[in-house]
């Protein structure tokens, strides 16, 4: 009867893990300072709303190659496997045990029957379980499959993270690139401009200081292109080591894309601040972190309360004693035994204080992820929101310079300007290209950046549009 009430109580206290703490909801406003309440579905490849294959494929072998992912997944079997360990501990235990003895005296027969000769011949089944009628193990299982869930949210993070930074040096990289090409363009100019100006003053029609002038900006453009070209290649380098390759080898995907355009940032909308929560794997590692220190001071405060055990032997023996053989009998042996601590010198509740200060402390830890993904977000708004005003302001001005130089062309066809003149306004207009460059490549990044501190990709309704590109030159 009282083995019976044992085991139902032990029923009643399994069961999934408990609530999750509900997180630190206070810290949350309706919508982030820099945009409003807009809400969209998840979109986990967000990467192709970038509409570059060379992006998507160097961003699908990261996802499969990178070293960290494939470190996370490991940690996320070790984890499995511990909550496998520790959720056993819920279930009966079954053995099997067996054992031959012969025990010879060699006495006479005549005393052998103080001191018989036996020989015993046992097996059966042993069965042990800890009654958890106080939830101590299905508390320490709850702790360890949430664990388990954590580690899997730090692979998604990571994967988050190695989508991201493929994307980030890839469109460093595509920037670099094409900011090279530029620069290149405008050392040609300003080269011609050297030329021209060394040709008028043999003439008497330029100073030594304006061919001083032309040449310093020649080599001041020229120191220019080293930085970059070891931009470029270190970026190769970086993503040679990020898909897990030898980075003094070549990668295909980017000699494919030698001839792309450095793509376009697409538009997108932030969601609530509250999607966050649900949204970053980093916030719901934190959440199962919680939870899991809350399941393991529910363990710790079981550990002061009585363990019940239940143990079972079933099995059959055959004997011979003094050379007379038995009938197979049946044995058995059923005890069910409790411990509860007494006196311990206070281990046990130094293990439930370091649980509960644990737990209070993985809140806290909660709070500030929270914190730190909302400044996040927020800082990649204003950086966003402030290079596409940089963006209106260099479309602008790279307007006015092509007028400028269409102007100057007319000018120069009429034989009221000079070719020197024409070439400044050239250089002019290659200048405000390459800027127009830097900011597409900031934009982008910014772009990247804002959609790793929500947590991935989302559509509002219908996917959005590539943002058309203010340069209407092909980069």
């Amino acid at each position: 009867m009282g083995l019976g009430a044992a085991l139902l109580l032990s029923a009643c206290a399994g069961g999934p893990p408990g609530p999750v703490k509900s997180g630190p909801a206070a810290l949350l406003t309706p919508a982030f300072g820099q945009a409003g309440e807009i809400s969209g579905a998840f979109e986990a490849h967000w990467w192709q709303r970038f509409n570059d294959a060379t992006l998507a494929a160097l961003v699908a072998e990261a996802q499969r190659a990178n070293l960290d992912l494939r470190i996370a997944a490991e940690r996320v079997q070790q984890a499995r496997a511990g909550s496998t360990a520790a959720a056993s501990r819920l279930a009966p235990t079954v053995g099997l045990t067996a054992s031959a003895s012969d025990q010879r005296s060699g006495l006479p027969d005549e005393v052998k029957r103080g001191q018989p000769d036996v020989r015993a011949l046992r097996a059966g089944l042993d069965l042990g379980w800890e009654v958890d009628l106080f939830g101590a193990a299905r508390a320490a299982a709850d702790a360890a499959e949430l664990d388990a869930q954590a580690a899997a949210e730090g692979a998604e993070g990571a994967r988050l993270l190695a989508a991201g930074e493929a994307a980030r040096l890839y469109l460093v990289w595509q920037g670099a690139r094409a900011r090279l090409q530029r620069l290149q363009s405008l050392l040609q100019a300003q080269a011609d401009t050297e030329r021209l100006t060394r040709s008028r003053a043999a003439e008497g029609l330029s100073s030594r200081f304006d061919v001083a002038r032309a040449a310093a900006e020649t080599q001041s453009l020229a120191a220019q292109l080293p930085p970059l070209r070891t931009l470029v290649a270190v970026t190769e380098q970086q993503i040679a080591v990020l898909l897990g390759r030898n980075p003094g080898e070549p990668l295909p995907l980017l000699q494919a894309a030698a001839s792309a355009t450095l793509p376009d940032a697409p538009a997108l909308a932030p969601g609530q601040p509250v999607e966050l929560l649900a949204r970053r794997p980093d916030l719901r590692a934190a959440e199962r972190q919680l939870a899991a220190e809350g399941a393991r001071l529910r363990e710790a405060r079981a550990d002061l309360l009585p363990k019940f055990f239940f143990s079972a032997l079933l099995g059959r023996q055959d004997l011979r004693i003094n050379g007379l053989d038995l009938a197979p009998v049946r044995l058995s042996s059923v005890a069910l035994a409790f411990t509860t601590p007494i006196f311990n010198a206070g281990r046990l509740r130094a293990a439930q204080e370091r649980a509960s200060s644990r737990e209070r402390a993985a809140e806290l830890s909660y709070e500030r992820a929270t914190l730190a993904a909302l400044q996040e977000v927020e800082s990649s708004l204003v950086a966003l929101a402030q290079e596409r005003e940089r963006g209106t302001a260099l479309d602008a001005l790279l307007a006015e310079r092509r007028a400028a130089l269409a102007h100057a062309q007319s000018l120069r066809r009429e034989g009221q300007i000079d070719l020197l003149q024409l070439l400044d306004v050239q250089r002019g207009l290659i200048a405000a290209e390459l800027s127009h460059v830097e900011h597409r490549t900031q934009l982008a990044l910014d772009a990247v950046q804002l959609y790793r501190a929500l947590g991935g990709g989302w559509r509002t309704g219908e996917p959005a549009a590539a943002a058309p590109s203010s340069n209407p030159s092909s980069l």
